[in-house]
C-alpha cells in the first residue's frame, strides 16, 4: 500500500465579528430572529457581537486592520490594474482622417466656416419664406381679399361640451 500526500483544500468561513478564517468543526453559529446566520470564530466574538460592540473600533479585527490600512503594502504591491487604450476610430459620416484634420484645424479656420454656413442656411430660409410670399400674393382673388373661413359658432357651455 503507498501512501501520498495530497494537498487538500479546506472550505473555511469567515467569521461574522473579527472577520477570521473559521475552519470546518471550528467556531459558533448564531441564528437571529429574522433567520440570518451569523458565524464566530470564538466566545470572545460571539460575546462582542451581542454587546454590540463595532468591530471597527477593536484593533484585533480585520475590520479594523482594513480600515487603518494594516499590513497593506503587500497586497497593494500585487494588484496592478490593465489600463484602458483609447483607440480613435471613425464612424459613419465621418473618416478618421476627417476627424483628424477637424481636430488639428485652428479655431479662426472653424469659426470662419462655422459663420459661412450660418449664412448659407439663413440665404436658403430667406429664398423659401420670399417664395411663399409670392405664392400667397398669386392665390389672392381678383376682389381684393382673401377666402376667409367661415365664422367659428360661439362656445356655449363649458367642459369641452
Amino acid at each position: 500500500v503507498f501512501f501520498f500526500e495530497a494537498s487538500m483544500v479546506v472550505k473555511t468561513e469567515v467569521c461574522a465579528f473579527s472577520g477570521l478564517k473559521v475552519y470546518p468543526g471550528k467556531g459558533s453559529r448564531f441564528v437571529r430572529v429574522d433567520s440570518r446566520m451569523f458565524l464566530f470564530i470564538d466566545a470572545k466574538c460571539a460575546a462582542s457581537y451581542h454587546m454590540k460592540r463595532n468591530p471597527r473600533k477593536l484593533c484585533w479585527t480585520q475590520f479594523y486592520r482594513k480600515l487603518h490600512k494594516k499590513g497593506a503594502q503587500e497586497e497593494s504591491s500585487k494588484r496592478r490594474k490593465n489600463r484602458s487604450v483609447k483607440i480613435q476610430r471613425g464612424f459613419v459620416g465621418a473618416s478618421l482622417d476627417i476627424i483628424k484634420a477637424k481636430r488639428t484645424q485652428k479655431p479662426e479656420d472653424r469659426a470662419a466656416a462655422r459663420d459661412a454656413a450660418i449664412k448659407d442656411a439663413k440665404a436658403k430660409s430667406k429664398a423659401v419664406a420670399e417664395k411663399k410670399k409670392a405664392e400667397a400674393k398669386k392665390a389672392v382673388p381678383k376682389g381684393g381679399k382673401s377666402a376667409a373661413p367661415a365664422p367659428k359658432a360661439p362656445n356655449r357651455g363649458g367642459k369641452g361640451r
